[in-house]
């Protein structure tokens, strides 16, 4: 490809979406975004000054979502940052105006209704949504590397789904989980986590000094989680929790496994199927990541504990939930998809 990749990004006035728009204009292989608003957008932000205060940057100006205009500008990859429901709009449009698209809500990440009933989706062109779901590709790199590469719509993951899904994988394609047992996922995220909306529960006097869990059986994410991972809805608990700080996700695990194992055999489970993964970190037995650890970054990082059975097993996975979670992982998605080394704009 000659010349640098011509980007647009509607909602970096979110917190994922300013991760994500700070990442392109640091991303050597792209030129600065264009920044969208759809629809005469309220937000106080105007420009990237205001969204960016600490590096001004002469007035660079948000624009209405015109797709002619995109087009002339030679646009070719467009991210959502966008509430799920713009999303599940917007992108039809942006296919018919042929654009590549890196969604960053939960517009298109789940293939059975009954998982999509949860966001209450009404399009106005059924057929045109039943197509672009069968051909959106879940954006998690680390299963899904070939198929992104060559995807017209990327569906970027959940935050907490990544987490989940990246500690499960490797034990469940190796066969060590009993399923019937059932798998417990109790996973704690920072505010920025909810969004920049404000709600009852995430205002600094509800969340200081607590914890809370939340959605409990029905949180959005848990769809995902299922349908990724192959597993009914009957073999997942998941439970939310809001931590009192800015950022990070720490998710604990608690599995069954079929058969005895030892540490040496869960460990070289985790280390050949992330072998050559640049972003999942397999900490050794026994040391646990922390949230701090993976902070600011885009790493997963993995570790895990075996009860003295040597059946009982507790994974411990921490991401950054605005990086690995959301806006870091899009960038990885994007590196994918246009044939350069995944860690490019995120070291």
């Amino acid at each position: 490809m000659s010349g640098r990749l011509k980007t647009a990004v509607l909602g970096a006035t979110g917190y994922a979406g300013a991760e994500l728009t700070k990442l392109l204009l640091a991303h050597p292989q792209v030129e600065q975004p264009i920044l969208l608003r759809r629809n005469g957008n309220d937000r106080a932000e105007s420009s990237l000054d205001d969204l960016f205060p600490a590096r001004p940057d002469n007035g660079y100006q948000f624009h209405s979502l015109e797709w002619p205009t995109l087009k002339r500008q030679g646009v070719e990859l467009l991210f959502c940052a966008t509430p799920h429901e713009v999303s599940r709009s917007v992108v039809p449009e942006a296919a018919a105006a042929s654009l590549r698209v890196i969604d960053l809500s939960g517009a298109w990440r789940l293939r059975q209704e009954r998982n999509r009933a949860i966001y209450g989706f009404r399009d106005q062109d059924s057929v045109t949504a039943t197509e672009l779901t069968r051909r959106a590709v879940y954006g998690l790199p680390e299963l899904n590397r070939d198929r992104i590469a060559g995807a017209a719509l990327v569906a970027n993951p959940g935050c907490y789904a990544t987490t989940i899904i990246l500690a499960l994988a490797p034990l469940l394609k190796a066969d060590f989980v009993d399923c019937e047992h059932g798998i417990i996922c109790d996973s704690k995220s920072g505010v920025s986590g909810a969004g920049k909306e404000p709600t009852d529960r995430t205002h600094f006097v509800s969340v200081a000094d607590n914890l809370s869990a939340y959605s409990v059986f029905n949180h959005r994410h848990c769809g995902e989680i299922v349908e990724q991972l192959g597993l009914e809805a009957s073999d997942l608990v998941f439970t939310p929790h809001l931590l009192p700080i800015p950022r990070g996700i720490l998710s604990t695990i608690y599995v069954r496994l079929s058969r005895e194992a030892t540490n040496a055999e869960l460990e070289a489970c985790y280390r050949g199927f992330y072998g050559g993964k640049r972003w999942v970190r397999v900490f050794p037995t026994p040391r646990l990541p922390q949230i701090r650890f993976a902070l600011f970054t885009n790493y997963c990082d993995l570790g895990f504990c075996l009860a003295d059975d040597a059946r009982r097993l507790v994974i411990v996975s921490c991401i950054d939930n605005l990086l690995k979670g959301a806006a870091g992982q899009a960038i990885q998605n994007m590196n994918l998809m246009y044939g350069w080394k995944e860690e490019e704009g995120l070291r």
